[in-house]
């Protein structure tokens, strides 16, 4: 328990880049932003905050419960790494998103980008990813068809929407289409979806369409250019974005710049008479930008146009964009290039790299304004909940119920981006390059050409499943549905991970679950802009809160198979120490419960019991 007014205690100690420890989290050049670290009452002597080679005194500005907040002011002529020195006694310590320590490590500083803009309406966004493929028929006149065609030696294949994916998957062609989109608009605004991410849909002989041939037309497997744009304004008319997947880094060898005639020849890398293929892939020319003015500029006019009148796109995700260029200073001007260009096309579109490891190079407000957060909460996430890693090709049995490891990896990663970049960060529990994360579920590792379709569905855990979305909505970021987890969706990594979508046969619970999960993200403005602060950690534990000035939302999670008695410092986030709680859901075995539960707490703590496998939401509404 929480004795008052003791001395220093390094976990009364926080700060972040949110708006409640910065007076402006996305200010201007030449703005004077107010930083803010709250420490306990009376338990320090001095505080400074470091910005590059210049310290910081920093005073007490105000006392608030039992914390004291010390200010000091930055001049934004730059982006600005920082953290902070707080002495107390004889002890030193040092304190940044590593937490409050007698040493320090730079890599985890918080950080300030003067001049970062990334649209309002993708900050905490819930987005919805859509393979298209396999989303819905909704014109059966466009499928291909038995033999249409022949690709990589294989001739096309049209599958019945019950079919199982097989192994050798890429010519074989289920439906999915525009239209049918456009027929399940309402179900998709109904879910709560604010965005819609589309995998490429551009002209392509593949199912999954990464192997472009045409930029400048739809795919006519999926429609054309004018469905594309009517199916843009109906998902605008129902209050959803939608993103678009840029393919820029390599295209595919059918595209007519490698005709006979070699008038494009300077578009592609070679090696005597054969042209470079990406990662090894022969369907995936790598485009040679450092050597072609011609299709520097026709790429960054390609990027201006569907997100211009009349398609009004709202933005690209950027495949393998890392990848772009023969060197990383190339690579950095052109996504430079390209944000200007779509952002005077669009001001208000969106820039989502696709992005392994540490991306700090590009997220400078100048090039790409987020990731998809692989390293900061897919690959963490599936450790914690299930002991899998992402592609269930390895087990990871130490990571299992380790919340210690999974706060010091995505402490570690969220160090390496900026604030708006964290805010608009995809945060997905699966996706087309991965496994389902109900199949994680299982614990077993396989794809569907070692181990068949079946034991995907085998051994499933559908209460993990509900803690892990319960985790995905309450973090930092944008939520990110991969079609069909809503609907309990299974399958091993690509091309497993591509079923169809079950139109029909949902997992009712799975469905209703997303739904209310959906809602309250939506309903609690916390979830999107709010602090993000740890508050347990233990073996098969995790609490941590998510809370600005209005509002403290505890999210706790029991990984076990057996239950769990909690006693968790709500003080810390400056909760009264007689603070009334409610509980808004929990989940575990069988499904989930809305009912609320009332928890009163005890000189700053409150006491939850978890069942195995469970998570919970306990909501508090300051009093200001």
């Amino acid at each position: 328990m929480f004795a008052r007014n003791t001395g220093f205690l390094p976990t009364t100690v926080f700060s972040d880049e949110t708006k409640n420890f910065l007076s402006n989290p996305s200010p201007a050049t030449g703005e004077v932003v107010v930083v803010t670290l709250r420490c306990g009452q009376n338990g320090v002597d001095t505080v400074q905050l470091v910005a590059g080679d210049e310290i910081y005194p920093m005073t007490k500005a105000y006392t608030r419960g039992v914390f004291d907040f010390y200010q000091t002011q930055l001049t934004m002529d730059k982006f600005v790494q920082y953290y902070f020195i707080i002495y107390s006694g004889v002890d030193k310590y040092f304190y940044n998103r590593a937490g409050c320590k007698g040493y320090f490590n730079a890599e985890h500083n918080f950080t300030i980008a003067p001049d970062f803009y990334v649209p309002d309406w993708a900050k905490g966004a819930v987005m919805y990813q859509i393979f298209i493929d396999r989303f819905c028929n909704g014109d059966p006149a466009n499928d291909v068809t038995n033999e249409q065609y022949v690709y990589l030696g294989r001739p096309t294949k049209q599958m019945k929407w019950d079919d199982s994916v097989e192994a050798v998957d890429i010519c074989n062609f289920y439906g999915g289409d525009l239209a049918g989109i456009a027929q399940k608009i309402n179900y998709l605004a109904e879910l709560g979806v604010e965005a819609l991410y589309l995998t490429p849909l551009f002209a392509s002989p593949s199912n999954h369409k990464y192997d472009i041939s045409d930029y400048e037309n739809v795919d006519p497997c999926f429609g054309d250019n004018q469905l594309l744009a009517d199916l843009i304004a109906l998902a605008h008319n129902h209050g959803i974005k939608v993103i678009l997947d840029g393919v820029f880094n390599h295209c595919g060898h059918l595209h007519r710049w490698l005709d006979k005639d070699g008038e494009h020849a300077d578009h592609f890398l070679w090696n005597g008479d054969k042209y470079q293929a990406w990662w090894g892939h022969d369907n995936h020319p790598k485009l040679n930008f450092e050597g072609s003015p011609t299709l520097y500029e026709y790429m960054l006019k390609i990027g201006e146009k569907w997100v211009s009148p009349p398609y009004n796109a709202d933005g690209w995700r950027l495949d393998v964009a890392a990848d772009l260029g023969q060197s990383r200073e190339f690579n950095l001007q052109f996504w430079k290039d390209f944000r200007r260009r779509v952002r005077t096309a669009n001001p208000k579109a969106l820039i989502l790299a696709e992005h392994y490891g540490d991306p700090r190079y590009w997220l400078a407000g100048d090039a790409w304004d987020t990731v998809m957060n692989y390293d900061g909460f897919m690959e963490p996430v599936s450790g914690f909940f299930t002991g899998m890693q992402k592609h269930s090709e390895k087990a990871l049995p130490h990571l299992l119920g380790d919340a210690k490891a999974f706060r010091d990896a995505v402490s570690r990663y969220m160090s390496k981006i900026p604030f708006q970049a964290r805010i608009t960060a995809m945060n997905q529990l699966s996706n087309h390059d991965h496994s389902r994360f109900l199949t994680r579920t299982n614990g077993r590792t396989g794809r569907l050409h070692t181990h068949g379709t079946k034991t995907a569905d085998e051994g499933l855990n559908h209460a993990i499943m509900l803690s892990a979305v319960v985790l995905q909505f309450t973090w930092q970021g944008c939520p990110t549905i991969y079609y069909g987890d809503e609907a309990g969706l299974t399958g091993w990594t690509d091309p497993d991970n591509r079923r169809p979508y079950p139109w029909g046969k949902e997992n009712p619970t799975m469905l209703a679950f997303h739904k209310e999960i959906t809602s309250i993200h939506k309903a609690h403005p916390a979830l999107r802009h709010g602090s993000l602060e740890f508050l347990l950690v233990q073996q098969d534990a995790l609490v941590f809160a998510r809370w600005d000035d209005n509002q403290a939302l505890i999210c706790a999670f029991n990984t076990s198979p057996t239950h769990k008695q909690l006693a968790i410092p709500v003080w810390r986030v400056g909760l009264p120490f007689d603070a009334t709680l409610t509980r808004i859901l929990l989940t575990a075995d069988g499904g989930f419960n809305t009912k609320k539960i009332k928890y009163i707490s005890d000189e700053g703590l409150i006491f939850v019991t978890l069942p195995p496998f469970s998570s919970c939401l306990i909501n508090f509404i300051k009093k200001n």
